[in-house]
């Protein structure tokens, strides 16, 4: 083991840390409150309090965290017209990224997105193990953006994503959404392999639309509204 990169990567580091814990918690899912203890997530990270409050305002100065004078940290939600923008917006970037893979991947890169998907059929479906396919189905996302190979592709969709897929958790088990989910990526990963790169650009760009239609329309139970700090909903 070598020594420790110098401070600000160090701060970076535990920023990166803070960043995937927060996209990785049950964001919109339930309606408690989730606070961030300085002293806690030191202890917890093995570091000082200094390193994690640099990280804590850098997460705070991008909105995912805000604190409050005599309670402490909370994590941040987006309201629900912001979510819908943002998923609009995730729409025609990874419309994007198909037309972009469709053109420039080779075939054995996209075999990859069906890969994804190999473990599901009749006797495993979709629906009867959502939280397995809602894996799947963020997986598949990524590595969409992923594919592409354009660095600025990905820091765009990065913030976005940490909302979005928190929305995807929460409803793909929804209506018997997860069916029609695997339907849609199936035939997106049809359309790539086929080259069609005006038809792959649109079933991925309609797929996506189709959850900010379906959260516009379907939103009860995701959202709280309770004061302007716009708390997400999260466990302690």
């Amino acid at each position: 083991m070598g020594p420790l990169a110098a401070e600000p990567n160090f701060k970076t580091r535990i920023y990166a840390t803070l960043k995937e814990a927060i996209a990785n918690m049950d964001i919109y899912g339930t309606t408690e409150d989730t606070w961030l203890d300085e002293r806690q997530l030191a202890e917890r990270l093995g570091v000082s309090r200094t390193p994690i409050r640099e990280a804590i305002a850098m997460l705070e100065q991008q909105g995912f965290v805000k604190s409050i004078p005599r309670r402490g940290i909370v994590v941040l939600r987006k309201t629900k017209r912001e979510v819908i923008e943002m998923i609009q917006v995730w729409a025609a970037l990874e419309g994007m990224a198909a037309r972009l893979i469709s053109l420039n991947a080779s075939r054995k890169e996209i075999e990859q997105l069906r890969k994804i998907f190999e473990k599901f059929h009749d006797g495993h479906k979709p629906a009867d193990y959502l939280s397995e396919y809602s894996e799947a189905n963020i997986q598949f996302h990524q590595t969409l953006i992923k594919m592409t190979g354009s660095k600025i592709l990905q820091e765009m969709t990065e913030d976005i994503l940490l909302h979005v897929r928190g929305i995807r958790k929460i409803t793909i088990g929804r209506n018997d959404r997860a069916s029609q989910s695997i339907k849609d990526h199936l035939a997106i990963i049809d359309a790539l392999e086929k080259r069609d790169t005006e038809l792959a650009e649109r079933l991925c760009r309609d797929h996506t639309l189709g959850l900010a239609a379906y959260v516009e329309k379907h939103s009860e139970g995701i959202w709280t509204e309770s004061s302007s700090d716009r708390v997400i909903p999260t466990r302690r």
